[in-house]
């Protein structure tokens, strides 16, 4: 498929059941029952499974045979990204799974003891161990901004567990050497709240204030957006796990090299600083009004080897594109498919 832009209109419970409802409740206000049932309407029961470090909570949809599509949500956002999006997939005869990333949802760590440990391939080993914990030999990976990070990481440390692959803003490969690299100053203007989750006053601010800060974050990132307080809720309640704010400041704080991680990942993120090439079939996507930083669709299309594709969806879509432009990132993930 060719690498040239295309242009898309975008109108076109186990374990930790009652903690997660607790938490639930301690960030809406709403009651734990109530508040639960709210946060997974459209997506059917919940599922848990041990994988790795985590007792993972999810949601999937359609034939339990079928070809699997795992979808992967961002910061700070959750599963509800993907509510109009799974059910497409499912009607194509997808098996399609939505995961809690670590430290989001009813997602937990097995051990108290465990690092509450953000860097990228710790979050990218979470999907591989998800497979595995499920008997999926491979799959087709969707994500945007953390999640599109972590599937663009399996997609090149482990190709042959990837089908194909759809990455909103495109190659998100990072290393800490990277980040050490100053930017412009509008750059830098643009990730004021890395520097903020640098400082203890912005760990404690992002702590009693998450959800006020979540909400900015959607507006600045999707500037033409009009989500209402309705659906901004149904996500906001996943914001209210333990270990968010640990793994949010610790993402930021590593990314800067201000924070290690763990010595079991050290040759992971050594592969991961060499800026692999992507080899499986990929579709990478980018809204025409994304507020967030992301990089130039022209700077990372060479980091794509295989079949490749990029599109463009116009319409006012911001950063947090499968739930503002639903049809189109179903479209992708079919259409990806068939490379």
């Amino acid at each position: 498929m060719s690498s040239a832009p295309s242009q898309i209109d975008a109108r076109f419970s186990r374990r930790d059941l009652m903690a997660a409802v607790v938490a639930v409740s301690a960030a809406t206000g709403l009651t734990g029952v109530a508040r639960a049932q709210q946060t997974l309407a459209g997506f059917g029961a919940p599922k848990r499974v041990d994988a790795g470090d985590l007792d993972i909570a999810y949601v999937e949809a359609g034939p339990t045979d079928g070809p699997v599509m795992i979808l992967l949500h961002g910061w700070p956002y959750d599963i509800h990204s993907f509510a109009a999006v799974m059910p497409i997939l499912a009607s194509a005869g997808y098996r399609v799974i939505a995961p809690h990333l670590r430290g989001y949802g009813g997602t937990r760590f097995l051990s108290e003891g465990a690092m509450r440990n953000g860097q990228p391939a710790a979050l990218a080993s979470d999907v591989v161990a998800l497979m595995d914990a499920l008997g999926i030999k491979n799959a087709i990976l969707g994500g945007f901004d953390w999640g599109a990070r972590s599937a663009d990481i399996v997609a090149a440390l482990w190709p042959e567990r990837v089908r194909a692959l759809v990455a909103v803003s495109g190659y998100l490969i990072g290393s800490q050497a990277a980040g050490a690299k100053p930017l412009s100053p509008e750059a830098e203007l643009s990730w004021w709240y890395q520097f903020y989750f640098a400082t203890e006053r912005g760990q404690l601010g992002y702590a009693q204030n998450r959800e006020a800060f979540a909400k900015l974050i959607w507006k600045l990132a999707s500037p033409k957006w009009a989500f209402d307080d309705a659906t901004f809720a149904r996500s906001a309640a996943s914001l209210g796990n333990p270990d968010h704010v640990a793994i949010t400041v610790h993402n930021y704080r590593w990314r800067l090299g201000l924070a290690q991680g763990e010595a079991r990942y050290d040759a992971l993120e050594q592969k991961l600083a060499t800026a692999p090439v992507i080899t499986v079939p990929t579709i990478t996507l980018e809204g025409d009004a994304n507020g967030a930083p992301h990089p130039d669709p022209a700077a990372y299309a060479k980091k794509f080897v295989g079949r490749y594709a990029h599109r463009t969806i116009t319409g006012g879509i911001g950063h947090n594109l499968p739930q503002e432009a639903p049809k189109a990132f179903a479209r992708a993930l079919l259409d990806v498919a068939k490379l």
